[in-house]
């Protein structure tokens, strides 16, 4: 059956198939036609019938293939198509009389008036019969299900579309069954009439009451050129339904996947389940990458912490735009040779792929990197980053971070590298953990060097916040946390952060090095903040459970050094803006030299001697923005308070 239902759904074979059925039915109403019948005394004879037959084969097909018969998808065949067989197989034997006189002068006008009713009636009932036949095989294997009591926001064209591909497509492969019983649409005008029978029942304030009403299982989101922060709104209020919430992708994109030759592709399949890019509430990031390719195309570009996930998506993007050689160091096997293997299968030996094992602790491993390789772009990703084991481990956060980032910036001053594009996060703007801090440290070291102008390379720094579906991000946790049926952990209530998506970051750190001038540190619009226990509630109606009754969530309270709001930038520093409206350049501050020289030796000492005190102390004293996470909730609490009392 799976053979059949191939054959069945192979566009070239069903247009030959549907050829030489349309001459079979032409050459069997042309015999039927010829039987001795009263009122048609006209016959013809075997030769001169077997001629126009043959004339009328070959006349009907060229019509009808210029009618358009053999070119449409059956699941979308309409009245009209049929309408079109008609008109090709009259003009078929119009065509064939005419060349038929022409050459024996004679002509069969009685017997083609039957001829051609008769064909026409079998060409149309022929394909009647064949799209429920190819319907029918086509979902044969397919999973059945009950239909879902669907409700649909969106009126406009893409609800209309979507409606009409599940009226004539019932089933849909691997996807359940789908039954529109109400739209949602804010246009007052639509509300109370019916778009393809199915009433739009209220605007999107009333999606709750609604879904409980008509005994919604599950919505679907079909206004694809939904506004952002219009959509995140609208999700939000779906997600109070506790049920599963679906999108309709770029309308656009719909009707380019929904038109291919071989008709596989259903319009309703391409539904896909929401996504938390979904609610970030902004555009997403644009950069030019005419930029972005001028700055790469032709350079040696290397990469610390390739395997990671903002280092691994650097490479990516990187070996997009043709560099002369990729230089992947990670000190994570494992990880530097997934990538590896990703690129390998992808470019082959067309990209000048370098996958190497080192730490950036190592001084003399980094040297003879360097040396080797003489990179002109460095992006150093390679840190540790989570907060509770650097709290609990300090000297490895400065081992690994500031001596790291101090060997690799320091490398790549000696080395003339063009340009040293450091990743930093938002927890180094007022630091209440080691991490933060030590990135915090990270940052002054880059902005050392790019003050003193001591060769001509660049250096830069890139900060944002949190990145969806990177390691250690909180989202994959509590997908986890869900999946396995237990309660999902939040720390605080009231703890919000900023969120971007890895490509957007990475992004944000190509276009930082393209425009980049040395000294700056590049800061991305995020957007508004997202609060965790918002995010986690959402994500629980995102799989159609209820939070608190299906799921509990569980506060386990702030974790060490962790804050209840994190920040872009630092009181000092002011925002200016660049040709892309949601990157800003953050005012670079003036590092005190020998100062800054003499504290981040006692910070390295403590650190490789061990001195967790030492070593905690000396960074606060780098760091004069570091303070003791109480000191900042307390603030941040009494300041939200404010803002709500206000509000």
């Amino acid at each position: 059956m799976k053979e059949i239902r191939k054959l069945f759904t192979n566009f070239r074979l069903r247009k030959r198939l549907l050829a030489l059925s349309d001459a079979f039915i032409v050459v069997i109403a042309g015999l039927l036609a010829n039987f001795p019948i009263p009122i048609y005394a006209e016959r013809i004879g075997r030769p001169e019938l077997l001629a126009f037959l043959s004339t009328c084969v070959v006349c009907c097909l060229a019509a009808l293939l210029l009618t358009g018969a053999y070119n449409k998808l059956w699941r979308y065949f309409s009245r009209n198509d049929y309408i079109s067989c008609i008109i090709g197989v009259v003009l078929g034997y119009a065509v064939a009389i005419c060349l038929y006189y022409i050459i024996t002068d004679v002509s069969y006008l009685r017997f083609s008036a039957l001829s051609c009713l008769l064909t026409a009636i079998g060409i149309c009932l022929f394909r009647f019969a064949f799209r429920d036949a190819f319907l029918t095989i086509a979902e044969v294997g397919r999973k059945d299900a009950e239909r879902k009591r669907t409700m649909i926001i969106g009126a406009g064209e893409a609800g209309k579309l979507l409606i009409t591909e599940i009226n004539r497509l019932p089933a849909v492969a691997g996807a359940p069954k789908i039954e529109p019983v109400c739209l949602i649409d804010d246009d007052r005008n639509k509300i109370g009439s019916t778009v393809c029978g199915v009433l739009v029942t209220g605007g999107t304030r009333d999606i709750v009451k609604v879904a409980k009403a008509e005994n919604v299982e599950q919505i679907i989101f079909a206004i694809p050129s939904c506004p952002p922060k219009d959509r995140k709104a609208i999700l939000s209020i779906c997600s109070k339904t506790g049920l599963p919430v679906k999108v309709l992708p770029f309308i656009g994109s719909l009707l380019d996947s929904s038109s291919v030759g071989d008709g596989s592709t259903s319009f309703v399949e391409q539904i896909r389940d929401i996504k938390f890019e979904d609610l970030l509430g902004r555009d997403p990031v644009t950069f030019d990458n005419k930029d972005v390719r001028g700055f790469i195309e032709g350079k040696v570009c290397m990469v610390t912490g390739g395997g990671g996930s903002i280092g691994s998506e650097l490479v990516r993007q990187i070996a997009k735009y043709d560099p002369k050689r990729i230089v992947l160091v990670d000190i994570y096997e494992n990880n530097a040779y997934e990538i590896q293997q990703e690129l390998l299968m992808e470019y082959g030996s067309a990209l000048d792929l370098v996958t190497l094992i080192a730490s950036v602790r190592d001084y003399n491993r980094m040297n003879q990197i360097f040396k080797k390789y003489t990179p002109d772009v460095v992006f150093h990703a390679a840190a540790h980053k989570h907060v509770p084991l650097m709290e609990n481990s300090p000297m490895e956060a400065i081992k690994n971070n500031v001596a790291g980032t101090f060997n690799v910036a320091f490398l790549s001053l000696f080395n003339k590298v063009k340009k040293f594009v450091m990743i930093s996060t938002d927890k180094a703007v007022n630091p209440t953990n080691v991490m933060g801090a030590s990135k915090r440290c990270c940052e002054m070291i880059v902005q050392y060097l790019a003050q003193h102008k001591m060769s001509n390379t660049e250096f830069v720094c890139t900060r944002f916040g949190n990145v969806l579906g990177s390691n250690g991000s909180v989202i994959p946790l509590f997908k986890r946390q869900i999946e396995q049926g237990k309660p999902v952990t939040v720390t605080h209530p009231d703890i919000i952060r900023y969120f971007m998506t890895i490509p957007e970051a990475v992004s944000l750190v190509l276009e930082a090095a393209s425009i980049a001038h040395g000294g700056e540190i590049f800061v991305l619009d995020m957007g508004e903040p997202v609060k965790i226990l918002t995010l986690a509630e959402n994500l629980i109606r995102m799989y159609g459970k209820e939070p608190y009754k299906d799921v509990p969530i569980k506060f386990t309270g702030l974790r060490p050094g962790e804050k209840l709001k994190e920040e872009l930038l630092m009181n000092e520093e002011g925002l200016q803006k660049t040709n892309n409206k949601l990157i800003f350049i953050g005012k670079q501050i003036e590092i005190d030299s020998s100062k800054f020289i003499q504290q981040l030796r006692k910070l390295r000492d403590a650190a490789f001697e061990n001195d967790e005190l030492g070593t905690v102390q000396a960074l606060h004293e780098i760091v004069p923005t570091f303070v003791k996470p109480e000191e900042y909730n307390k603030k941040a609490t009494a300041s939200m308070k404010a803002v709500q009392e206000t509000a």
